[in-house]
């Protein structure tokens, strides 16, 4: 089942409390936008991608990076505890009118998680594309830590005990399964399943997983993440192909 073409939204709000107008900041000489707006550009499959923003400054920004804002998100779309779900389909419905064509899929690149490499995104495609029965493909990867190993809760009488049940029958680490963390990476789904329905359902449709390195699975959401991506760049211990240079 085709999934093409493919729309690709880049969400950029301009509030932000944690790390403020970290859309725009630079990341090893680019605004943090950019690497999102490049890597689209890296990827033959994305037939759009455009930045659904509430804020002038990020629309000429992301202009200025090669990227297109052809729409405003409505205030109501920008606030700090608006869903990703209405702002995907807002950008959707948009880009169909404007463009007068029908989409097939959406991909959400969030410009905070600037990890993800043009592979990543043609593997999640064919997976999408060779799975008739899953409406999306969703980014994960394995922590550096089990949780089911070594999270742990306060029970009424405040003693610890284990999040996760199950935890008490592994004797040792080595033998507890694997758990993967969605990562925010990237996001790809069916037209219809985001045109359709009112949540993503993670858990109620069938999505596919697209492991990736928990190395590269970086979410700017504080200083102390951007400077750990700085950092990570200029020690060359991640590469984005978007660059002419790993820094140094």
């Amino acid at each position: 089942m085709s999934i093409h073409p493919v729309l690709a939204v880049i969400p950029a709000r301009g509030g932000s409390k944690g790390l403020p107008r970290k859309n725009i900041r630079p990341l090893a000489g680019l605004p943090l936008i950019g690497h999102s707006i490049r890597l689209a550009k890296m990827c033959p499959e994305i037939a759009r991608c455009v930045v659904s923003t509430d804020s002038e400054e990020i629309a000429a920004v992301a202009r200025e990076c090669g990227g297109e804002a052809p729409f405003f998100r409505p205030l109501d779309l920008a606030a700090d505890d608006t869903p990703m779900w209405p702002v995907l389909r807002h950008a959707l419905t948009q880009m169909e009118s404007l463009d007068r064509r029908r989409y097939a899929s959406v991909l959400l690149l969030s410009p905070t998680c600037p990890g993800r490499l043009p592979e990543d995104v043609s593997q999640a495609i064919r997976m999408l594309e060779e799975d008739p029965f899953a409406v999306g493909v969703v980014a994960a990867s394995e922590p550096r830590f089990n949780p089911r190993w070594v999270c742990v809760d306060l029970a009424a009488n405040r003693y610890m005990r284990q999040s996760f049940p199950d935890g008490t029958t592994y004797a040792r680490r080595q033998d507890v399964p694997p758990t993967y963390r969605i990562n925010g990476a990237l996001y790809l789904w069916r037209r219809d399943h985001v045109a359709e329905s009112e949540s993503p359902g993670y858990f109620e449709r069938p999505h596919r997983v697209l492991k990736i390195p928990e190395s590269r699975a970086i979410d700017i959401d504080s200083p102390l993440d951007f400077r750990l991506a700085e950092l990570m760049l200029q020690d060359g211990l991640i590469h984005f192909p978007w660059l002419p240079t790993a820094p140094r």
